[in-house]
């Protein structure tokens, strides 16, 4: 084989695979939630990332800046698509169980389509350093005092009953994180199946009966 043959062929074998319209670091930040979730933030290493995308380590750089720079870009793109949806939800023309109704419903789609990387910003975000780790935390506070006055707004809508709204939070968003066991049983109903049980025990639950 010619050497600039060989050369090509070595070339290809440390090539990373994308999907159609997606790019390198997509996958690598991608093949990082899954690695992340399976073995924690702290005991994953650049040399197992580089394992599961198909490379040598420093071909990675040529991506990505580091284990933690991979790690922000995970958290802060969950974060980013939550707090999109909830600017949406909360610009509707719609009453307040419905708009939880519908945040309950994304937050469910989130969990079981893109499972790994909701998974990764919910667990391991207290890796992030500041001022990523400050920005975070607040963004989180941020979001839940805007599920919290979305309740608020229903109690004195009288649309929902007069409970305690950060309690309120509290078993929502536990509830869509309990998603994890979903995930790992061997014997579980379909996804649809689940959302549609998830939402007639959470929002029928708030409904004030008149």
């Amino acid at each position: 084989m010619r050497k600039e043959n060989k050369e090509r062929v070595e070339r290809r074998k440390f090539r990373i695979k994308t999907e159609k319209n997606g790019s390198r670091k997509d996958v690598i930040v991608s093949k990082a939630a899954t690695l992340f979730r399976e073995k924690g933030y702290k005991a994953a290493s650049m040399r197992d990332l580089a394992e599961a995308v198909g490379v040598e380590a420093a071909s990675l750089y040529n991506h990505i800046k580091s284990k933690s720079e991979l790690l922000h870009e995970l958290v802060f793109n969950v974060a980013n698509r939550f707090v999109l949806k909830m600017d949406e939800i909360e610009s509707e023309p719609i009453s307040s169980l419905q708009k939880m109704e519908k945040l309950l419903r994304f937050h469910i789609s989130e969990m079981i389509h893109h499972y790994e990387e909701v998974y990764v910003s919910d667990r391991e975000w207290k890796h992030l350093s500041d001022p990523y780790l400050s920005n975070y935390q607040n963004q989180r506070r941020v979001y839940r005092k805007r599920i919290a006055a979305i309740i608020e707004e229903g109690i004195r809508n009288k649309e929902i009953k007069a409970i305690d709204a950060p309690t309120v939070v509290l078993i929502f968003l536990h509830a869509v994180s309990g998603i994890e066991s979903w995930h790992r049983s061997t014997k579980k109903i379909n996804a649809a199946e689940l959302e549609q049980n998830m939402v007639a025990i959470l929002i029928d639950g708030l409904k004030l009966i008149k």
